[in-house]
C-alpha cells in the first residue's frame, strides 16, 4: 500500500514543480528549473526531443556537475541517434555516450541519474547486463520509482527477458497511471509480439500510438505484427503511414539480444512491404 501511495505522489509532486517552472520567466530559472522544463518537454516531444536538448544544455551550461541534466542529455541525443532524427548521427551517438558516463561519475544515489544513464548506454549497445544491474541499483533505493519501472521493462526487453519487461513496465504505469514517464505501452506490446501473443500486442500497440503518434517504432511493429497475424491489408495500411513519416521503413533490430526476436521482426516487416529478402 505504501509503495502504491509514494508512486501516485512522486508523479503528482513532479506535475506541480512543472507547472511552478513554467509560470517563472525564462531568464531567471536556474538548472533545477531548465532540467524540469526538458523533462516534461522531452516526454510529450518523443523521439524528436529537440527543444529539451536546447533547455538541458542550458541547465548543463549553468552546472556541468548536474547529474539529472547530464543523464537525461544522454538520453535526447540516443533517441535522436536511434529514430535517424540526428543531422549528425556520430556526434550524437557519441555525445550520448560521453554525458551518459560523465553522469555516472557524479550519480550518487540518485535513482533518475542512474536510471537515465543506463537506459542511454543501454540502447547505445553497451552490456546489457550491466545497464540492468544500474537500473536494479536505482530501484533499490526508490522502488516506488515509476519511471526506473519503465526503464527496466525496456532493457529486459532488450535481453529477451520478455516475461519480466511486460511486469515491469506494468508496474511502472500502476504507479503512475495519469503522469507518463516513459513509452510502456511499447514496451509491453513489443514483448507480446516476441512472445507471439500478437492480438494482445496489437492492442498495445494502438495505445503506443494514440499516446505518441510521432514514434514510428510502433506503426513498425504494428505492420510486422499485422503480417504474422495474416492481416496483410491492414499492415500495408500501417506501412503506407510510415512512410508519410519517414523514408526509413525496416527497423534496426541490432540491440535485440535474442536473434530470434530479430527475425520475427524483420521478417514482419518485409511482409508488410512485400519485400522478399
Amino acid at each position: 500500500m505504501a509503495s502504491s501511495v509514494a508512486g501516485v505522489i512522486e508523479p503528482a509532486l513532479q506535475a506541480a514543480e512543472l507547472a511552478c517552472a513554467a509560470v517563472r520567466p525564462t531568464t531567471n530559472l536556474t538548472a533545477y528549473d531548465l532540467y524540469l522544463r526538458a523533462h516534461a518537454r522531452h516526454l510529450s516531444a518523443g523521439p524528436q526531443s529537440g527543444g529539451a536538448l536546447q533547455l538541458l544544455d542550458q541547465a548543463i551550461e549553468r552546472d556541468p556537475h548536474y547529474g539529472p541534466a547530464l543523464s537525461l542529455a544522454a538520453v535526447c541525443h540516443g533517441r535522436l541517434y536511434l529514430h535517424g532524427r540526428s543531422e549528425h548521427p556520430e556526434a550524437d551517438r557519441c555525445k550520448a555516450a560521453a554525458l551518459a558516463r560523465r553522469a555516472l561519475q557524479v550519480a550518487g544515489d540518485d535513482p533518475r541519474v542512474l536510471a537515465d544513464a543506463a537506459y542511454a548506454l543501454a540502447f547505445l549497445g553497451e552490456d546489457v547486463r550491466g545497464m540492468m544491474a544500474l537500473v536494479d541499483r536505482a530501484l533499490a533505493l526508490n522502488p516506488s520509482f515509476a519511471r526506473g519501472w519503465y526503464i527496466s521493462g525496456g532493457l529486459r526487453l532488450l535481453a529477451g527477458q520478455l516475461d519480466i519487461a511486460i511486469e515491469h513496465a506494468e508496474n511502472s504505469l500502476r504507479l503512475s497511471p495519469r503522469e507518463r514517464v516513459g513509452w510502456a505501452h511499447y514496451v509491453i506490446g513489443a514483448a507480446y509480439f516476441f512472445s507471439r501473443r500478437f492480438e494482445e500486442a496489437v492492442q498495445k500497440f494502438l495505445l503506443a500510438m494514440q499516446e505518441d503518434p510521432s514514434d514510428t517504432s510502433s506503426y513498425r511493429i504494428l505492420a510486422a505484427c499485422y503480417a504474422h497475424m495474416g492481416r496483410m491489408e491492414e499492415a500495408r495500411e500501417v506501412i503506407a503511414r510510415l512512410r508519410t513519416m519517414t523514408p526509413t521503413v525496416m527497423p534496426n533490430v541490432n540491440l535485440l539480444r535474442n536473434p530470434e526476436h530479430r527475425e520475427l521482426y524483420l521478417s514482419g516487416v518485409r511482409m508488410a512491404t512485400g519485400e522478399t529478402k
